[in-house]
């Protein structure tokens, strides 16, 4: 279990702390929502998080099956919905290496979208995860 402590510190603002290693992470509200917009946003954080922990996971397979994936690079998009207000969908992009031959491709993006993060979202909220060449 990992525990997580926050501050906040006004003007829509939060800092976190990660007990374990100690290292902060400061959250801003963003533009759209009273914020300055100069820091993520909770809602950031959960978009980063799907993409993040997707790699992680490909980043943890590939390594047990000798598969090199250092140059692997993602991004996430994330579309806000209203009534209530919430993340109404991500849309995210991971390249994986050019070496890679198709089984350990189509392997690594199954495993991938099998991550924590993935089986932790709500289901209302539509993720669109897309491997691109």
């Amino acid at each position: 279990m990992v525990k997580i402590e926050a501050k906040y510190v006004g003007g829509f603002r939060c800092v976190a702390t990660h007990t374990p290693s100690g290292k902060e992470l400061i959250t801003d509200a963003p533009l759209d929502n009273h914020g300055k917009g100069e820091s993520f946003s909770p809602t950031d954080l959960l978009a980063t998080s799907m993409l993040t922990c997707i790699m992680t996971i490909i980043g943890i397979r590939a390594e047990k099956k000798g598969i090199e994936v250092s140059n692997m690079y993602g991004s996430v998009e994330k579309t806000m919905h209203q009534n209530p207000r919430r993340v109404g969908k991500l849309e995210i992009i991971i390249k994986l290496p050019n070496n890679i031959d198709l089984k350990d491709r189509e392997w690594l993006m199954q495993e991938g979208c099998e991550c924590p993060v993935c089986h932790s979202v709500n289901q209302t909220m539509e993720v669109e995860i897309t491997f691109d060449d």
